[in-house]
């Protein structure tokens, strides 16, 4: 069965996530300046906020478009 690609771009930003989360507690751990970062994983949530909504939104779109059937 082939993967939906939605569910690997928001696999994939989870992913990123973490990883921004990790190099920004270290950069806080040394004192140096986050803001690139910060500003770089909110970015990343807002996509992944979005995929996800859009993901349910079709998914709806599908039961409802099944039912009528």
């Amino acid at each position: 069965m082939e993967e939906d690609p939605d569910t690997y771009r928001i696999l994939k930003l989870r992913a990123e996530i973490l990883e921004l989360g990790s190099a920004i507690r270290q950069l806080q751990r040394e004192g140096l300046d986050d803001a690139a970062a910060q500003l770089l994983i909110a970015r990343k949530r807002a996509q992944l906020d979005h995929l996800v909504k859009a993901g349910s939104a079709s998914r709806r779109l599908n039961i409802t478009d099944i039912r009528r059937s």
